[in-house]
């Protein structure tokens, strides 16, 4: 199994996720968001000792000089919730990011979609909304692709993560259901969580 927490604060948040083996640290690039990250914040970033996690920068349309004067040598994957092409897709990864695309699934139709990245690295199946707490559709969790490549987010938390395991998910990607308010990430609720998958696991 493999987590992803995003929108984390770039001094409170990180230790902890390395320390707790968090696969990917995800850190959010969107003005409208309460969870989005100061540039100065970034510089920051380096002073951990990643070890296995991976660092993410979740962005929306992102161009060019955004991604070559603030996350070359900060990031590992970059996370693409916008409008972006196959074509775009293979741009960035040129530019020496891996890739997650996310899809926004409201229609089982829409699931379909993620067959047009296949040069993206993992594909992260979410909501239509964008930063806005909502649930994925439940009757559509066991018709996604199974495999470490796929990820769900949207509706994953500590109380339903068994259920969506036993459906074939097996990479889980959280945000809101980690904070005790809204943009502040709760170190208990992530420890917890983390808990239960390695029980999961176990």
């Amino acid at each position: 199994m493999k987590i992803k927490i995003c929108g984390l604060n770039p001094i409170r948040d990180v230790q902890l996720c390395i320390d707790l083996k968090v696969n990917y640290l995800g850190f959010v690039f969107y003005e409208k968001s309460p969870r989005n990250i100061s540039l100065p914040e970034i510089k920051k970033l380096s002073n951990y000792d990643k070890k296995e996690s991976s660092f993410v920068a979740v962005t929306v349309n992102p161009s060019n000089e955004f991604i070559k004067k603030n996350l070359i040598d900060n990031f590992d994957f970059i996370q693409l919730h916008g409008s972006e092409s196959k074509d775009r897709v293979e741009e960035i990864k040129g530019m020496g990011f891996k890739i997650i695309k996310a899809i926004k699934v409201k229609e089982e139709k829409d699931i379909d979609k993620h067959k047009e990245f296949n040069n993206a690295d993992i594909i992260l199946f979410d909501t239509p909304s964008m930063e806005k707490t909502s649930e994925f559709p439940k009757d559509l969790i066991a018709k996604l692709p199974e495999g470490e490549k796929y990820a769900l987010a949207g509706s994953v938390s500590r109380d339903n993560v068994e259920i969506i395991s036993k459906l074939g998910v097996n990479f889980f990607d959280l945000s809101s259901s980690l904070e005790s308010q809204l943009g502040y990430k709760d170190h208990l609720k992530i420890e917890d969580f983390i808990n239960k998958i390695n029980e999961l696991k176990n």
